[in-house]
């Protein structure tokens, strides 16, 4: 896959108030089909939605978002047996703002998606975020978030390298510079879901908050490789997503005591995957 764009590569904060407003847009309320994949909201819900100003600065930022969205380009080669096929799209295909001719003031916002990312939130191929993750203020703590939901999930812990963490950043900044930043950030300890540790040995710890230690720390164990079997099984879904509602529906049951947790944990989600 290769990242391509001609008015810069979508990101940012307003970029990302643009994919959380897309992505909380109800198809149901808009009576539209969900496989239109063209939602429409008013501006003023998407911004409150990410919490963000409804200032003029705020719409501005809105719709150079859209533009860096709708100028992301996508290339994909997939090899299939003897065939490789290479194709091309935006994350957005279009976009329409509709403004009230004597204020200026947008009063809808009409965003057609491109079909590959409408599939992926249909599937739940999306991993999910926080809606606090909106009031990260520093690109970096947003980036660290955005790491430690990935790899970390419902894990109990997960850690990583000073230096490898600097370069899965994209930071520019010195090693040096980059590790009083993330101290500074583990101090602050104002991650959505998580807490950050600089531990001995130059190594970043990520673990998640009480709310999944109930669920996830204090439960069944699972071997690393639980995860890519579930995979196989749930194709699309997210499959911390489905750790942690396996561990809420194993709390609920009263805790019983499972022999073998990865066998346990596949079948539900192969079980959530076939009932959906």
């Amino acid at each position: 896959m290769r990242l391509a764009g001609q008015v810069g590569l979508g990101h940012g904060d307003a970029d990302a108030q643009a994919r959380a407003g897309i992505g909380k847009a109800d198809p149901d309320r808009r009576g539209q089909r969900p496989e239109q994949g063209q939602p429409e909201l008013t501006a003023h819900d998407l911004l409150i939605s990410c919490g963000r100003e409804t200032s003029g600065d705020g719409y501005r930022r809105l719709r150079d978002a859209f533009e860096r969205l709708a100028g992301t380009r996508i290339t994909t080669n997939v090899p299939t047996g003897e065939v490789t096929t290479t194709s091309g799209f935006g994350l957005i295909e279009s976009w329409q703002i509709v403004r009230r001719t004597r204020s200026g003031r947008m009063v809808s916002v009409s965003v057609t998606l491109s079909d590959w990312l409408y599939r992926a939130v249909l599937a739940r191929s999306v991993l999910t975020l926080s809606a606090e993750y909106f009031s990260l203020r520093k690109p970096l703590e947003r980036r660290i978030y955005e790491l430690a939901r990935k790899h970390c999930g419902q894990q109990p812990r997960w850690q990583i390298s000073m230096a490898v963490l600097c370069s899965k950043s994209g930071s520019s900044s010195p090693l040096r510079v980059f590790r009083k930043m993330v101290r500074d950030i583990a101090a602050g300890d104002g991650l959505p879901d998580y807490t950050l540790e600089v531990a001995e040995g130059d190594l970043v710890v990520v673990r998640p908050r009480d709310v999944f230690e109930g669920a996830a720390a204090a439960g069944p164990v699972l071997p690393p490789e639980a995860h890519d079997a579930a995979r196989e099984v749930a194709p699309g879904w997210d499959v911390h997503a489905l750790e942690a509602d396996w561990r809420r529906y194993w709390a609920a049951s009263g805790r019983p005591r499972i022999r073998s947790p990865r066998r346990a944990f596949v079948a539900y989600c192969a079980k959530r995957a076939r009932d959906d």
